[in-house]
């Protein structure tokens, strides 16, 4: 079995070929294909991590549709003086699905 970790944004992520995976926003629009930088890559026995090899993979993935996360709420409030406030966020996110490891 091949598979990959790859670097998405702040985070990395495991995928191998038709793994589909939500991504921090990324610029391309729907059925564009991108490249995502590969951190490990497993083929069977071998495991490469060496730099200078992992240039040479690469791990493309085509856009299924950009897509917004749950909301996250957020409340500070201090103590016997009436300050409280309240603020509300949606991370943009977008969803791919990998087409091939190489």
């Amino acid at each position: 079995m091949v598979y990959a970790v790859v670097r998405a944004g702040g985070r990395q992520e495991k995928v191998s070929v038709g793994t589909v995976v939500v991504l921090d926003r990324q610029k391309a629009g729907i059925g564009d294909t991108i490249e995502l930088p590969a951190v490990l890559l497993v083929d069977g026995d071998s495991v490469t991590t060496d730099a200078d090899a992992l240039a040479k993979v690469s791990v493309t993935a085509e856009v299924l549709g950009e897509e917004r996360g749950p909301k996250i709420v957020i409340q500070k409030f201090k103590n016997k003086t009436g300050y409280k406030k309240r603020q509300g966020h949606r991370q943009d996110l977008t969803r791919v699905k990998v087409t091939g490891i190489k």
